[in-house]
C-alpha cells in the first residue's frame, strides 16, 4: 500500500516541475486525492459494495472536481495534472504511466451495458479538454492533443489532434520511397506539427496547408524523377541536350502575394465606384 502511494507521489515529481516536496504533493494535489479515493472505491466496487463505492466516488468528485467511476480500472503511476473537469467512465481501462490534463473525458457513445469506454495503454498522454469516446484502444505511448475529439482506435506512438481527431505523427515515420521525398525534410515538418498539451498552437496543421504540402511533395518527387531520367538519357545518348527550365524568380511570387493582400482593400472602393457610376447613369 505504502509502496503504491510512494509511486503515485513520485510520478507527480516526475511530471510536474511545480511540485516541491512530499508534503505539498500529498496535501495539495487533487489528482492524487482523486486517485487514492478511487483505489478505495474500486475495491469496494469489486467487493460488490456498489452503493458505498458510488457514494465515495461522489464525495471524491465534490472534493476534487474529478469524476472517476468506481468500476474503472486504473494502472500504476497514473497522474492527473490540475484535474478539474476530468471524467472517467465505468468501463474505461487505464494502463501504467498515463497522464491526463484537465477537462479530459473518457466517455462512451452508447447506452449498452457492456464495454463502452476507451482503453488507454501504457504511457498515453491526453491533453487538456480532449474527449476520447467509445470502446476502442489508444496505443502505447500515443498522445492526444488538447481539445481533440477521438472516436477511433489510435495506433501506438501516434499523435492525434483536431476535431475529429486526425493522426499527424506515427511511431514509425512514413517512408518517402513512394514519392521520393527527402525523409529529413518531412520529419522537420512533422516535428513542427507536434503535440501540445495545452491549447492550439499557431503551427497546428489545417486542411489547406496539408493539401498544399502534399502538392509540393508531389512536385518535388516529379522533379527528382525527371532529373534521373535526363541523367539516364545522357548516358545512353551522348548527343542528348537537356533544355533548361525557366527560372522561378522571388519577385514574381512577391507580386502575387502583394496582389492577394491588396484584394480585400480594393473591394470596397470598387463597389463604391460602381455605385457612383450607376448614379451618374441615372442622372
Amino acid at each position: 500500500m505504502f509502496q503504491r502511494l510512494r509511486e503515485d507521489i513520485n510520478s507527480v515529481f516526475d511530471r510536474d516541475p511545480a511540485a516541491r516536496n512530499f508534503l505539498e504533493v500529498l496535501t495539495n494535489y487533487p489528482g492524487l486525492h482523486a486517485l487514492l479515493l478511487h483505489r478505495l472505491s474500486h475495491r469496494l466496487w469489486r467487493a460488490n459494495l456498489r452503493w458505498l463505492a458510488r457514494s465515495l466516488s461522489t464525495f471524491s468528485r465534490w472534493l476534487t472536481g474529478i469524476e472517476i467511476h468506481p468500476g474503472a480500472t486504473i494502472g500504476r503511476r497514473f497522474f492527473i495534472d490540475h484535474g478539474m473537469g476530468v471524467v472517467i467512465g465505468e468501463t474505461a481501462e487505464v494502463g501504467d504511466d498515463v497522464t491526463l490534463y484537465q477537462g479530459v473525458t473518457l466517455g462512451g457513445t452508447s447506452w449498452n451495458k457492456g464495454k463502452r469506454h476507451p482503453t488507454l495503454e501504457d504511457g498515453v498522454i491526453v491533453g487538456a479538454g480532449a474527449k476520447i469516446l467509445g470502446p476502442f484502444s489508444v496505443g502505447t505511448g500515443a498522445k492526444i492533443g488538447s481539445n481533440a475529439v477521438v472516436t477511433k482506435e489510435v495506433p501506438a506512438g501516434a499523435t492525434v489532434v483536431g476535431i475529429p481527431g486526425k493522426i499527424v505523427k506515427r511511431e514509425e515515420p512514413d517512408t518517402a520511397d513512394t514519392l521520393d521525398v527527402d525523409p529529413e525534410r518531412r520529419e522537420a515538418i512533422r516535428r513542427k506539427f507536434g503535440f501540445d498539451a495545452y491549447g492550439v498552437s499557431e503551427d497546428m496543421p489545417d486542411p489547406v496547408a496539408r493539401s498544399i504540402q502534399a502538392m509540393l511533395d508531389h512536385m518535388h518527387a516529379v522533379d527528382e524523377r525527371l532529373e534521373r531520367m535526363c541523367q539516364t538519357l545522357r548516358k545512353v545518348d551522348a548527343s542528348y541536350r537537356e533544355g533548361e527550365l525557366p527560372e522561378l524568380r522571388d519577385e514574381d511570387f512577391a507580386e502575387v502575394l502583394d496582389d492577394a493582400c491588396k484584394m480585400p482593400e480594393k473591394a470596397p472602393a470598387t463597389e463604391a465606384t460602381e455605385k457612383a457610376g450607376e448614379g451618374e447613369r441615372r442622372d
